[in-house]
């Protein structure tokens, strides 16, 4: 099977050559456009979340010998999570690339971060088939070496941050809400407040995920809190 020029160029991007480039076809198909002779990546995302955090806490383990797992846990999360597959996606054109069924593709799939990080698990998968764990493992720690150089001591994103914050000060859950949304309904605008049960509160407002928002209020809430505001 050989692969057009698009698939040719995302190869290049990712720096792997496929053997058999009908395993990054699939791992490239959302289940919008997928049938009975064109299976989805469903099945490799499962398997490539796998390969992914064996890597990355591999790395860690052997970065940092004498991290407690206490603190090598929230640095595996912070590398791990559906923002940061998302965001390597983005930096090797993966959208560019996705195969998605025409309601998908209108409704402004290719931008979308979940699809986005399903798929880049999918492609990792798809790399470990076609060439086995080694290959994939150098890929993934290419791909993903800036974010492992520049990991914080305490990568915690700001929503767990802010939940034990308000949990070390004796208060429940902090309460997000939505107090409003706008724009297209494939590029929604989102505006989040939250609210410690003091009243102390921050808002904020942008483009992307519901979840990615709420992190955004969340972190000038501990801002506001520590003072840094």
């Amino acid at each position: 099977m050989k692969p057009g020029a698009d698939i040719t160029a995302f190869m290049e991007r990712l720096g792997h050559d496929f053997a058999r480039p009908e395993l990054l076809i699939r791992a490239l198909t959302h289940g919008s456009i997928a049938s009975a002779t064109r299976p989805d990546n469903q099945r490799l995302e499962f398997l490539g979340d796998r390969v992914l955090g064996l890597v990355m806490a591999e790395a860690l383990f052997r970065a940092d010998r004498q991290a407690s797992e206490g603190q090598l846990a929230p640095r595996f999360n912070a590398l791990v999570r559906g923002e940061t597959c998302a965001a390597i996606a983005r930096q090797i054109g993966l959208g560019e690339v996705l195969k998605l069924g025409r309601s998908e593709m209108l409704s402004g799939g290719r931008r979308k971060e979940a699809l986005l990080a399903d798929a880049m698990e999918a492609v990792l998968a798809a790399i470990y088939l076609d060439a086995g764990f080694e290959v994939a493992r150098e890929v993934v720690l290419r791909l993903w070496q800036d974010r492992l150089d520049s990991l914080e001591d305490d990568p915690r994103d700001a929503k767990t941050a802010l939940q034990e914050w308000a949990q070390a000060n004796g208060m429940p859950p902090p309460a997000y809400e939505q107090t409003e949304r706008g724009g297209p309904d494939h590029a929604p605008v989102f505006h989040i407040t939250v609210r410690l049960s003091d009243g102390r509160e921050a808002r904020a407002r942008g483009a992307g995920t519901k979840r990615s928002i709420e992190q955004a209020a969340a972190q000038a809430l501990l801002d506001r809190l520590e003072g840094r505001e």
